[in-house]
């Protein structure tokens, strides 16, 4: 049944959905220490190479425009970017100052989320990993100083994961597969959330109307600025307060809500091919401009200061080329490491906090490439939201719990490290 559950959710030959497979023993290399008393880089060059036979592809993710108006919903368990998200659990969501900047108090914005079911225990059957990110760059790189603290507790960040897991047989989706003709129903509905992100939950409600909610007065507040100040209605001729707005009314709502967010793409997973390299260094099919890529690589090629980093960022590229429109990269493997654009900015082992909850080591689970900010229609410059690379590091037991979204680390590494990695 579980092949069966998989199954349908391949969309093609070619396309799969992520396949995990059970994790192997908990990585045993120790953390070197020089006679400096610097700790080695997370990742050692030096470092032996392992089979290649025995490990799972890497899988890439690729923007596509979902094929149908309701292929991103909930119920269908996608992997998905921009938009708002298809929260798993859709009642008990993150709260309180998780949902916001920990640098400028504003609201995260949601940037992808991806499907990933384990297979060694039934509390991961259903398994996602979000990610949500402040839009200002000035709060990234301010980011960029506070991830290097080794008390997480005393981080303030900019960039947040959450992971959240189900058993097959819960109380919000069916134990069967889903029949992805439009006509699959989430067993319950979710909690109201806020009419201007549509993404965080809405535990404020508009003192006029009392229909339309809020994540916090700040969204409540440019929704009013931005056109709800003339459609608001008196609350004694609106519907009770307890009640969530109606069909209608969400989607103004969401019409208002969708002109700040990034617009949304289904996540393809395809299998990286280590001898498929594109011509004309990989751009010839790539949905990117190749003259905004080379003025990129021209302006990171500038900003870095040695031979070093310029080495990785050639060997980078060229990994890139063979699948230039990717925008993700996943690996949920033993020893599985990011692909790291730059060497300087790169993070230890004791930089990589254990899990919260358990005190399990996290390991690297997948990484966000900066080619995703063309999709979403950011603008090329120099105040604009920019990154190396995102590495997404989670819980190697994925372990159990209370909270239904557990707050897992991102190490963002940027183009420049020279000033952001003052330790």
């Amino acid at each position: 049944m579980e092949e069966e559950f998989n199954a349908g959710r391949i969309k093609g030959a070619a396309k799969r959905t992520l396949q995990i497979t059970p994790l192997d023993e908990e990585d045993q290399e120790e953390v070197q220490i020089d006679d400096s008393g610097d700790v080695d880089s997370y990742d050692d060059d030096d470092e032996t190479e392992e089979e290649d036979e025995d490990k799972e592809p890497v899988g890439l993710g690729v923007l596509e425009k979902p094929e149908n108006s309701w292929s991103l919903l909930r119920e269908l368990f996608p992997s998905k970017a921009g938009g708002t998200p298809a929260w798993l659990d859709p009642i008990n969501l993150p709260t309180g100052k998780s949902c916001l900047c920990d640098i400028c108090g504003e609201p995260l914005q949601f940037m992808l989320q991806v499907y990933a079911p384990l297979t060694e225990k039934d509390s991961t059957f259903h398994r996602t990993l979000f990610l949500f990110m402040c839009t200002s760059m000035t709060c990234l790189l301010k980011d960029q100083h506070e991830q290097w603290k080794r008390n997480q507790d005393k981080q303030s960040r900019s960039v947040k994961v959450f992971r959240c897991q189900l058993p097959r047989d819960n109380s919000f989706y069916s134990s069967e597969p889903p029949r992805n003709n439009g006509k699959d129903k989430p067993s319950s509905p979710g909690a109201v959330l806020c009419g201007w992100c549509g993404t965080w939950k809405g535990d404020k409600v508009c003192g006029g109307c009392r229909r339309v909610h809020y994540c916090s007065e700040k969204h409540q507040t440019v929704h009013w600025k931005s056109g709800h100040k003339q459609r608001c209605l008196p609350s004694s001729i609106s519907q009770d307060a307890s009640e969530p707005s109606n069909s209608k009314t969400l989607r103004e709502v969401q019409e208002v809500a969708s002109k700040s967010l990034w617009p949304e793409y289904e996540i393809a997973i395809t299998d990286e091919c280590e001898d498929n390299v594109s011509d004309d260094n990989g751009l010839v099919n790539s949905l990117i401009s190749s003259s905004r890529v080379d003025e990129s690589i021209e302006a990171l090629m500038d900003s870095f200061e040695g031979g070093d980093d310029k080495k990785s960022w050639a060997s980078f590229q060229e990994r890139i080329s063979r699948t230039p429109e990717q925008v993700l990269r996943y690996y949920r493997d033993a020893g599985a490491k990011p692909l790291w654009p730059t060497s300087s900015g790169q993070p230890s082992k004791a930089d990589i906090p254990k899990c919260t909850y358990c005190g399990d080591h996290r390991a690297f689970e997948f990484q966000v490439l900066p080619q995703i900010l063309y999709y979403f229609g950011v603008e090329n410059d120099v105040h604009s939201l920019d990154w190396a690379t995102i590495a997404v590091y989670t819980c190697e037991s994925s372990c159990d719990g209370h909270i239904a979204y557990k707050e897992e680390f991102a190490w963002v590494q940027i183009a420049s490290q020279s000033s952001t990695t003052q330790r």
